[in-house]
């Protein structure tokens, strides 16, 4: 059980998954993968790696498959029962997640509500970290109502800049990507400085083979500012993308549903800028 455990936790960077260019595929295919990973967990109660890669698998079929279509047209009640679904599933990401480090550094969620927890984690827990408090945060931006789960917005700015601070370089930038959408939902906010500062270490570490961060900057900072030029020039950038690029394969799934994103928002930037 364990060699099929430490096979199946491989849905990382460069794994089948990762690579491949269809995101219907892999979306039929993901539920029955993660639903053995659950059974397996049930009897491995010592799996670290099985609890990550469950972290990072249910964070991403919620977000590619239930958030994005449900963000991008998807008819109202759709879009709702969608988001709603999805809050469910970050959820459960969240607690493999926490449940990952209480195994591997005997910090789980109770503890990582203290300074001494956060101060105990180190450079080998950023991933563990990483997939568990961005769907934590992800479980909050769906369901703003949730007064209790808001009030963890300045814990999850701590475990945020504990990562950075552990190893800013994670997964070609993905802590940094984290911080532009994440930044400015924090009590004392950002400054577009820091923006910009997190956007460029992320094209410096994307290193040509990642083009998520380019959306994600449109998103949450060139469209409120309403710089129209800006914003078209980077989700064209993004939409002119190889995804077939040999350097970029490892991250192909990645690129594509970051390219239709790109796509479909340029196609309605109308309800984006008033001009």
């Amino acid at each position: 059980m364990n060699h099929l455990a430490d096979s199946l936790s491989d849905t990382g960077e460069g794994s089948a998954f990762a690579r491949d260019d269809d995101p219907e595929l892999v979306r039929d295919a993901v539920p029955f993968a993660l639903k053995t990973m659950e059974t397996l967990s049930d009897e491995l109660d010592d799996h670290v790696g099985l609890r990550l890669a469950l972290a990072r698998g249910f964070t991403q079929y919620a977000y590619a498959f239930l958030q994005q279509p449900a963000e991008l047209g998807a008819p109202p009640d759709q879009a709702r029962a969608a988001l709603l679904r999805a809050r469910r599933l970050y959820l459960r990401a969240r607690d493999y997640g926490t449940e990952a480090l209480k195994l591997q550094r005997e910090t789980g969620l109770l503890e990582l509500r203290t300074p001494a927890g956060v101060s105990r984690l180190r450079k080998q827990d950023v991933p563990l970290l990483y997939w568990t408090l961005v769907p934590w945060a992800a479980a909050i931006a769906a369901n703003k109502r949730d007064l209790e789960l808001v009030g963890d917005v300045p814990l999850i700015g701590t475990l945020l800049d504990r990562g950075l601070e552990l190893d800013e370089t994670y997964d070609q930038g993905a802590l940094h990507e984290f911080a532009i959408t994440f930044d400015p939902a924090r009590p004392e906010g950002t400054t577009l400085e820091k923006q910009k500062q997190h956007f460029a270490r992320c094209r410096q570490l994307a290193q040509g083979e990642r083009i998520s961060y380019l959306v994600t900057y449109a998103q949450a900072v060139s469209g409120p500012a309403q710089n129209k030029r800006e914003y078209e020039a980077l989700l064209k950038e993004a939409a002119a993308f190889d995804v077939d690029r040999r350097k970029a394969r490892n991250n192909r799934l990645e690129n594509v549903l970051a390219q239709r994103r790109a796509v479909w928002l340029l196609a309605h930037e109308d309800d984006v800028f008033t001009d």
